[in-house]
């Protein structure tokens, strides 16, 4: 039986009393383990460094509250004076606001919904007695070699691991190249959400990345699933969830903050919005995950697009999607946000497998969904026009079917990307019209196999200094796409002994996408990230995970590179 027929309830029930992290101590090494411990209650207890470290993650937001109203007080007072006859201009300046601490919010790993019902016959048991996960987590010193203070904590507040101490004074960088170090974390298995902080410096944001992977060779969950952890935010976007007959999509919501989530959902299918009772008005307590079954607000529903909008404190958001074919698992994935409606959505990492093999297995029943593919959600009321490219390794691949896609206003559709020769690609889609874009990759041409699934979400152009914390073990690949112009592409390993490697280099025509394997090592020591930087025309790029000899697979897209202090527009006048 699918979880959609197990469960269809609007919201899990599930509320777990909170355990705390057995373990504070200092972990800076690839091989430190611990676990951090569940903390999904609105009860859960905070520490008061953490009180401080979220209070920090605001600063920036704060920050310009008080200039704003010190600008809003300066209209009054100036109001009052008897104005000359001339009129009076002023210009307007620019206020300064103070990067605030980094914050990397990650899920908990992937779990079965409430109700499922455990067999007695191990071979049909939909729990998984072989899933891992594991957090990894880098943080990037400043140029002068300062690795930041930063941590691991539960979602609740709870110290897991010290990443790095906070310097007692920060150096000024010398002259020459930057000299670069970083802290490493590595945490496994790991429970419950957790957030991963490291502090300002110098009026920079400080370069944080983490990754959690999930893996599992047996039960309903059987796969491989990874997303990078993704700072807290207002508004979110999410693509490729699926609520029909064997399809599981669960979303979680979490509040890492010290103030109330208020969080509405809007929902989009094929036939447009879906407006669904309980979708609006979700409170998330500070420190707590709330899970929304999405069966029980749009159920059947074989294309869902997820518009997450939060008053009150920032929310992180990420859809936990899951296919059972019968008693056969068809995969598992983390849905995560991509870029926001735009004319222009990139995916890169987009593996496709052999078309034959492909169509022979789509072609048989409940396999439909087991096809590369392109999902676009239009927002607005306008319909959209959608040109989609495709580029390989050697250039541009035509779509059979033309690559146009005309997409209602309101509605999602589904443009598959069957009968493309195999190969890595990177996706191009545009239009007159904003809309959104994530594509499906698949694995396996089996059908009396295990299959599985994955979603590259939209990202925008690399630029300087992306940082992409990376798992142990599994097939590891680094996929750029140019689509068109030139770019340079530079990536540098970062170890789990906090030192950067030499970077390489990749000079790329336009066009055309590189797929390159990662080593589990650089020298003595195992990988935990890298740092990417992309110069010339326009570089989109992805992190592509798997399994030697089976079909997992996993894509994660490349995520903004750190902001440091930035100015905002104060206008005094009348």
């Amino acid at each position: 039986m699918s979880e959609d027929q197990k469960n269809v309830s609007g919201e899990s029930t599930e509320d777990q009393e909170p355990k705390k992290s057995r373990s504070a101590s200092s972990s800076r090494s690839a091989g430190s383990s611990r676990s951090a411990g569940s903390s999904r209650s609105a009860g859960s207890s905070r520490s008061s460094s953490s009180r401080s470290s979220n209070r920090g993650a605001i600063t920036g937001v704060l920050s310009a509250v008080v200039i704003l109203a010190a600008g809003g007080g300066a209209v009054a007072a100036t109001s009052m004076v008897p104005e000359p006859s001339g009129g009076t201009s002023v210009d307007i300046r620019q206020a300064d606001v103070p990067a605030g601490r980094a914050l990397a919010v990650c899920p908990e790993p992937a779990r079965l919904v409430n109700g499922t019902v455990v067999g007695t016959d191990a071979d049909f048991s939909p729990v998984s007695t072989t899933a891992t996960s594991a957090l990894n987590a880098v943080v990037l010193s400043n140029p002068a070699g300062t690795v930041p203070g930063s941590s691991v904590a539960a979602l609740g507040g709870d110290l897991v691991a010290r990443i790095a101490e906070a310097p007692s004074s920060t150096p000024p960088p010398t002259a020459g190249p930057p000299v670069l170090a970083a802290g490493v974390a590595s945490i496994s298995p790991l429970t419950s959400p957790a957030v991963v902080g490291a502090d300002a410096m110098g009026n920079e944001q400080a370069s944080l990345a983490a990754n959690l992977s999930y893996s599992a060779t047996d039960g309903d969950l059987r796969g491989l699933a990874a997303t990078q952890c993704q700072p807290p935010g207002n508004d979110a976007w999410l693509l490729g969830a699926n609520t029909a007959v064997g399809r599981t999509a669960v979303l979680n919501v979490s509040n890492a903050s010290e103030t109330p989530a208020t969080v509405n959902l809007e929902l989009y299918g094929y036939e447009g919005q879906i407006q669904a009772p309980g979708a609006r008005g979700l409170l998330v307590a500070p420190g707590t995950t709330r899970s929304v079954n999405l069966a029980g607000l749009a159920p059947g529903e074989s294309q869902l697009a997820v518009h997450v909008r939060s008053t009150g404190g920032p929310v992180a958001a990420t859809i936990q999607q899951s296919v059972l074919r019968g008693i056969a698992p068809g995969g598992v994935e983390y849905l995560s946000p991509g870029a926001g409606p735009s004319n222009l959505q990139v995916m890169s990492g987009v593996d496709i497998q052999d078309p034959s093999g492909v169509k022979t297995l789509a072609a048989k029943p409940g396999f439909a969904d087991a096809v590369p593919a392109l999902q676009i959600a239009v927002p607005g009321s306008t319909d959209a026009v959608v040109q989609v490219s495709l580029y390989g390794a050697n250039g541009e691949r035509k779509i059979p079917n033309g690559g146009v896609v005309t997409v209602k206003g309101g509605t999602v559709a589904t443009l598959n990307l069957d009968g493309v020769p195999a190969g890595s690609y990177t996706v191009r889609a545009s239009s007159d019209v904003s809309f959104l874009a994530s594509a499906r990759v698949t694995r396996g041409t089996k059908a009396e196999d295990a299959t599985d699934l994955a979603w590259s979400p939209s990202s925008a152009r690399l630029g300087s200094q992306h940082l992409v914390a990376v798992p142990r073990g599994g097939q590891k690949f680094l996929s750029f796409g140019v689509p068109e112009g030139r770019g340079t592409v530079s990536y540098a390993p970062v170890t789990a002994d906090g030192k950067v490697g030499k970077s390489v280099d990749v000079d790329m025509s336009g066009g055309t996408t590189s797929m390159i394997e990662l080593p589990e090592k650089s020298g003595n020591s195992v990988v935990a990230g890298y740092v990417v930087s992309a110069s010339g025309d326009p570089v989109y790029g992805a992190l592509v995970l798997g399994k030697q000899g089976r079909t997992d697979v996993s894509v994660v897209a490349i995520q903004d590179a750190a902001s440091g202090l930035q100015k905002v527009p104060v206008s005094v006048g009348y």
